[in-house]
């Protein structure tokens, strides 16, 4: 059972062009949002879709797959884990925290042709 502890699995589409980092060390960081899509019909019977929103993060080689292949509009899954950070905003002094998706593995749908038709 330990194997399923802080496991998240999302299917949906990319929501803006992934932000890369490259840091002093070397290594490669990327950064998108993601939109998740759910169905249902509400109290009068009418069909309801209800968005929401995720931030992903992908390190190393994860990063480059999702840098050279995955844009916005993009379908994509990935699997990965719930990371909350805090930091502390410049202007008013104020802590925030951040729930974020380390991605594990990204698997990217649909056909070669996507960039194209979403730009």
């Amino acid at each position: 059972m330990s194997s399923i502890k802080n496991y998240v699995h999302l299917l949906g589409n990319i929501g803006d062009e992934p932000k890369v980092t490259n840091l002093e060390n070397g290594k490669k960081v990327v950064r998108f949002s993601l939109a998740t899509n759910e169905n249902y019909k509400n109290a009068q019977g009418d069909k309801v879709q209800s968005t929401d929103w995720h931030t992903i993060v992908a390190w190393g080689k994860t990063a480059e797959i999702v840098e050279n292949y995955a844009h916005k509009g993009k379908q994509v899954a990935v699997v990965g884990k719930l990371k909350t950070r805090s930091y502390t905003e410049p202007k008013e002094g104020n802590e925030r925290y951040l729930t974020e998706v380390v991605v594990d593995e990204i698997l990217l749908l649909g056909g070669k042709n996507d960039r194209e038709s979403t730009n």
